[in-house]
């Protein structure tokens, strides 16, 4: 079944919010975001690409596929002590939530996905909390997810409804919806979000984000990422995103999903540390730490731990288990 959707807002009320001037919303913002989190705290997490390359999808902005002709280079899923090697090191550096993801375009039953499952239970016996993305899911294998004492999956919508094709053709934007419906559905925790910067009209932004809003329950963990052009792909020369647009996106994230993590996800190496003091400013309560995101470079720990001192802004915690 397809994630559930509700019409808590109106396509209108979030192009009111996106429109308002800028201070407005930023203001907003700031009294969401502060009214449901501690506006020091930063969440932390690692994202690791335990299955790298070979994917038969033709996600333009995706260096994974084996469609283009990337510097990405297939490999298998990795072995278990690397992986865990990683996880400790993540903690070790202040990240809580330890993300594994694999280029498949669904995940297959298998010995391959029962390596996953062991990878899940090994992390989250660290103490941190789990998430992977594996593509596709089928009811059965999020019970086995959750069972395995998964805490999030992530599965983003990318963009609009209406611009998905233009983006992505071998998969439809319903079968996302059916993936999250499998995680919703087996308790799992939702990680849901998308790419901005791909040459979607300031509409297809306000639509996205209408539709993560409309979810009966929101996504618990909303990724907004900038793309980060990639030699090879189709949208290798595709200009980047005006930075107040990308603010906006975040800003209207947060008022319309407050209780959300709103993550600064991929991009975040290209943006300013003025960029990203106001985004945090606005809302945005979470990175992905590290020095890669699956295969994109990524701001080192010691280049956070900079800008977090900066800011007088701190990691979370690791939540209570």
């Amino acid at each position: 079944m397809a994630l559930q959707r509700t019409e808590r807002y109106q396509l209108a009320d979030v192009r009111a919010i996106y429109e308002q001037p800028f201070p407005d919303l930023a203001f907003a913002a700031i009294q969401a975001h502060r009214a449901a989190f501690d506006p020091l705290e930063v969440q932390c997490s690692t994202l690791l690409s335990i299955k790298t390359g070979g994917c038969p999808e033709d996600c333009t902005y995706c260096p994974q596929s084996a469609r283009y002709h990337t510097p990405v280079r297939a490999e298998p899923l990795m072995p278990l002590p690397q992986v865990l090697d990683a996880a400790r090191a993540a903690k070790a550096g202040g990240a809580t939530r330890f993300c594994m993801g694999a280029a498949w375009r669904g995940v297959k039953d298998g010995p391959e996905f029962d390596r996953v499952l062991e990878m899940v239970r090994e992390v989250s016996s660290l103490g941190m909390e789990t998430c992977v993305t594996l593509g596709l899911l089928q009811e059965h294998q999020a019970r086995r997810l959750r069972d395995a004492g998964l805490d999030y999956y992530n599965h983003n919508l990318d963009t609009s409804e209406s611009y998905y094709a233009q983006v992505v053709s071998t998969r439809t934007f319903e079968q996302r919806r059916e993936t999250l419906g499998h995680v919703r559905d087996a308790g799992i925790h939702v990680c849901c979000g998308g790419i901005v910067g791909m040459g979607e009209s300031k509409n297809d932004r306000i639509a996205f984000l209408w539709e993560l809003a409309n979810f009966e329950t929101p996504p618990e963990s909303v990724p907004i990422n900038v793309l980060v052009p990639v030699e090879g792909t189709p949208l290798a020369d595709r200009q980047t995103i005006d930075p107040l647009e990308f603010v906006r996106t975040v800003a209207t994230a947060r008022i319309l999903m407050p209780h959300s993590m709103v993550r600064l996800s991929a991009g975040r190496r290209e943006m300013s540390t003025e960029l990203q003091a106001l985004c945090f400013l606005v809302g945005a309560n979470s990175i992905f730490a590290g020095d890669k995101l699956l295969t994109t470079p990524n701001p080192g720990d010691a280049q956070d731990e900079e800008l977090l001192r900066a800011l007088g802004m701190r990691p979370m915690a690791l939540p209570l288990r």
